[in-house]
């Protein structure tokens, strides 16, 4: 069977204990939605509390509101990662979340490194930078990601994208044995198909699937009505127990 490596942008990580677990890297166009809901959060703060102080800015000169702006605009990122378990109020509202590498939390020293590599991933507010960065990396990561170590995942609960966890919609396509031994990649390439499923139009599910499902399907002629993202995910639905 042909890899899915080229194909499926999750990326499977393994814990020290043996531990075979899925991260679901987020892309540039929602961790861009993210990132400008926190610059609003940010201006929305930094005006209040220029508000308050006021006076004291023209006590002591306008060095006092520039030192506020550095600080919120450089630790606003870092102190969430941290203490929010890598999620900034932007993160969270989309159901993003920073982890390391290996799916571990992140700590502060890789933390405070990604973010201290955002001003060379939005030079000038271009972004051309992090697009590149993102665009050459598997994980969609950017160049403080990479120097870091981390990545950013959507989160199983809180996303709204966490139905792909959730493999009961499957019970809509007919149940699928598939007449070849399957070995244990193979399975588990058309089960993360079934969880990316939700995510794609059906013309890039039949894309994606057309590879495998023709080859499993070649000795099985009883099924040629079905398109080859159906198959797969029928042969997906008798995979994860569904024996109805």
């Amino acid at each position: 069977m042909v890899s899915s490596k080229e194909r499926d942008t999750s990326l499977s990580v393994q814990t020290p204990e043996g531990i075979e677990f899925i991260l679901f890297p987020a892309g540039f166009l929602i961790r861009a939605c993210s990132y400008f809901i926190d610059l609003l959060i940010q201006f929305t703060f930094i005006f209040i509390a220029t508000l308050f102080i006021s006076t004291l800015i023209a006590m002591v000169g306008t060095w006092f509101w520039m030192l506020l702006l550095f600080g919120v605009n450089w630790f606003y990122h870092v102190f969430f990662e941290i203490f929010s378990k890598g999620q900034s109020p932007g993160k969270k509202i989309l159901g993003l979340r920073v982890v390391r590498s290996d799916g571990s939390p992140i700590n502060p020293g890789a933390s405070f490194l990604r973010n201290l590599l955002r001003f060379a991933d939005t030079f000038l507010f271009l972004y051309t930078i992090a697009l590149l960065c993102m665009s050459l990396s598997r994980g969609f990561r950017r160049l403080g990601d990479w120097i870091a170590d981390t990545l950013v995942v959507y989160t199983i609960n809180s996303s709204p994208f966490s139905m792909r966890f959730d493999m009961s919609w499957l019970s809509k396509y007919e149940t699928i044995a598939p007449l070849q031994n399957l070995s244990y990649e193979e399975k588990q390439t058309i089960l993360m198909f079934a969880r990316r499923y939700p995510l794609m139009s059906s013309a890039r599910a039949d894309e994606i699937a057309r590879n495998y499902a023709r080859i499993l399907r070649a000795e099985d002629s009883g099924n040629s009505n079905y398109s080859d993202a159906e198959y797969l995910l029928g042969i997906a639905r008798k995979l994860s127990g569904d024996k109805t």
